[in-house]
């Protein structure tokens, strides 16, 4: 990996602020895990009891545990029985504040991105959606509660590129409720962001649990 293996890990300090403004920040930041790097190109911010489109909106659940255990860790659910998703958990410790990772721009590891996804008829589509960045980048439930402040593991880095100026920003993308929020930020023109639409997907307490 080269620069990447050098390069400390964001540390603590970085997540312990509310999702809102961590969202943006982490728009043009590495997301590593072993041999493969994507930079993040998209992502979408969600809160706890404030937010109908959060899984914490009622409160803890065992599923939804490292969203309410400290900063730095990923919180990784299964969705739709097939699917999983990865989130950056922020904020205070029992907040549950959590920043969706949603598209990312393969930097490192694209030959092992595309033999675990299989074939895809654009390199955009390895990685421009929650799902299927997670399955890239070989990310599953296992990885529930990750310390990403240990490069051991999956990490965030910032290997000096810019921070994104002006994120374009939108609502989340296909929440029922919670749709109005402008909580979704993005890098603008950049090819692998997500293709979807708004419309409505099931709500948090319709998703499909962990097997």
């Amino acid at each position: 990996m080269g620069r990447l293996s050098a390069t400390a890990p964001l540390d603590r300090g970085f997540y312990a602020r509310d999702s809102l403004d961590v969202a943006p920040d982490l728009l043009h930041k590495l997301f590593v895990h072993g041999d493969r790097a994507g930079r993040i190109v998209e992502v979408e911010a969600y809160r706890g009891g404030d937010d109908p489109g959060s899984h914490a909106y009622r409160g803890p659940t065992p599923r939804t545990r490292s969203m309410f255990g400290p900063p730095g860790h990923l919180y990784v659910y299964f969705t739709y029985g097939m699917h999983w998703c990865a989130n950056v958990v922020c904020g205070s410790e029992g907040e549950a504040s959590a920043v969706l990772l949603r598209a990312l721009e393969p930097v490192h590891g694209l030959d092992a991105m595309q033999q675990v996804r299989g074939p895809v008829r654009r390199d955009r589509d390895l990685t421009n959606g929650p799902a299927k960045l997670c399955r890239a980048m070989g990310i599953d439930g296992t990885h529930d509660g990750a310390d990403l402040t240990d490069a051991a593991g999956p990490h965030l880095l910032d290997d000096g590129v810019a921070p994104v100026a002006v994120p374009a920003v939108t609502p989340r993308i296909g929440l029922r409720d919670g749709a109005d929020l402008p909580w979704r930020w993005h890098v603008a023109g950049n090819r692998y962001v997500s293709t979807a639409r708004p419309g409505p997907r099931p709500t948090p307490a319709r998703l499909a649990a962990p097997t």
